[in-house]
This record gives C-alpha cells, structure tokens and sequence, in this order.
C-alpha cells in the first residue's frame, strides 16, 4: 500500500502540474505528498519531475513511468470499486451543477435521488465555470450547451428552448416587436454566458437568421436576466428553464413565437472508465429517466 501512494502521489502531481493541487486531489498535505514523491524517485534511483518555483513538468522516464502508473491505478480503482459495488451504489457523489439550472430544475431531482439512493452521499457544487472534472475530483457534471472537451463522456439528458421575452409594461411602452428586424429598436438585457452574447440566432423557413442586440444591462447568468427583464429593462432571450415559471405567471411574455430559436442541449459528462461507479451511472440514468420526454420548461406557456 505505501508503494501505492507513492504512485498515487505521484500520478496527481504529474497531472496537474503542482505539488498544492496534487494534495488537494488526494486530500491530503502538501508535505506529504513531497514526502511520498521523493520516496518513490528515491526508490527507483531515478528523477521523474523536473521542479522549479512555477512549474512541475514530467522527465523523459517519469513520462514513461506515468503511462503505466495510470494503468495501474485503474485497475486498482476497478478492483476496489467492484467489490464495493456488489451491493450496489454508495459513497459520496462529487457534482457539479450550472447555477440557473442547478437552482430551477436540478435539486427536486438531486432530493428525489437521495430520497431514492440514501447509501449516496452528495456533494452539489453550483457554478457556471467550466470546472475541469479530473483535477477537481468530480465524479459527474451536468452542462448546458456545447462541450468541448471530448475527453469525457456525455449523456444527453434533454434539450433546452431560448426564449425571447419581456415584461407587459415594456412592451406596452415601447411595442411589441413582431419581426427580427424589429429587434433593433429595443433594448435587450444580455446573458453572457455563451460564446458570442449579443448574437441572437433564430431560424425560419429552413433558414438561420443572426441578429445582434445591444443593451447597457449585461449578467452572467439567466437568474439575473429573467428579474430585469420582468423588472420593464427591456427584451431578454434566456434558456427556457430560467424563464418557465415568470412566463406562466403573466410577467414574462414570450415574443417572436413564429421563429423557431436556437435549441440547446442538456448532458451528463463524466470521465472515461473502464469501470463506471455504481453512483455515478446510477445518478446518470437515474437524471435521463427524469428528464425523458418533453421537459416540463417547455410547457404551460407556449
């Protein structure tokens, strides 16, 4: 076992550069993982980290040794993991949740689970940053929108409408707009979160129409777009989810109907594994169970 540590101290080191991080990975000091790394270089007589004040890079034999370390840290994972799961999930879930999302629509799924799973423990962390799941030791993200990173499996869960709308007081004030074109004379309140913000996409007749906006109010985040929006700062275009409840209620209403908006899709990622975690996939079919069907955001108010 403490040849295993060695290996595992010095694998999360390798991987993301940095004696502090490595720790905090494993959840443990940074001494001591200084300590586990210089036993084992000291054992093999060889160095395998090239060290200064801002960096940790890989040697030529710590390269080669790293390749064949993941491996066996696998199948150490996969052992130990198989014979935990024979009497089917448990442990702590580590999740990672966008904000909006995690608030509007992931916790009654997340209590149902527990309620449904009580030998998983969870851990939620709600951000819109894009977290990176390995190096922050999360077993399963759920994100919104285009992934990037195809060194992790993605489920899709459900897709997502972006709706334009805003309040009946700045719409009685300032007109309802009823084409595209129209959009130019408004005011928008801009989400930020996507690549290209004031580019509004909307598509008819088999073709795509981009529109910028402009707007003085700019949020990252849908939460904060809905609540101006409703407050009469002008139009806001925001996933369907964030605006649902305020658009049945009368405060919201959804404008440019005859246009079909950009759809946006909802997943579950996780890294790749020879063995998935009895929580991890339980939690991943459990969600796509959930959100099977038309989800409920997109109704009530269309």
């Amino acid at each position: 076992m403490d040849r295993l540590d060695e290996i595992a101290a010095f694998a999360a080191v390798a991987e993301t550069r940095s004696f502090t991080q490595g720790a905090r990975r494993l959840g443990v000091s940074g001494a001591q993982v200084s300590k586990l790394v210089a036993r084992l270089e000291n054992r093999l007589g060889a160095r395998l980290l090239n060290r200064t004040t801002r960096d940790v890079s890989l040697t030529d034999t710590g390269r080669a040794y790293l390749d064949r370390a993941k491996d066996l840290l696998e199948d150490f994972e996969v052992l130990e993991a198989s014979v935990r799961d024979q009497d089917g999930p448990r442990g702590t879930l580590k999740v990672s949740a966008p904000m909006s999302f995690g608030a509007h629509q992931l916790t009654p799924a997340l209590l149902e689970f527990a309620a449904a799973y009580p030998d998983v423990s969870l851990d939620v962390s709600h951000t819109d940053r894009m977290v990176n799941l390995v190096e922050e030791g999360f077993d399963v993200a759920v994100r919104i929108g285009r992934l990037s990173d195809s060194s992790l499996v993605a489920r899709k869960l459900a897709e997502v409408r972006l709706v334009t709308c805003a309040s009946p007081q700045y719409l009685q004030e300032r007109g309802t707009p009823s084409s595209l074109e129209d959009l130019a004379a408004h005011e928008t309140v801009i989400d930020t979160n996507g690549p290209d913000p004031t580019l509004w996409r909307f598509t008819a007749g088999g073709e795509i129409h981009d529109v910028r906006v402009h707007g003085r109010l700019r949020f990252a985040g849908a939460d904060a777009c809905v609540a101006a929006a409703r407050a009469g700062f002008g139009l806001t275009r925001v996933p369907a989810f964030a605006a649902a409840d305020e658009l049945r209620a009368g405060n919201l209403q959804a404008l440019l109907c005859g246009f079909e908006s950009e759809m946006i899709h909802v997943h579950c990622v996780y890294p790749h594994a020879r063995h998935l975690a009895a929580k991890v996939r339980a939690f991943v079919d459990f969600l796509a169970r959930r959100y099977a069907g038309e989800p409920e955001w997109h109704r009530g108010w269309r």
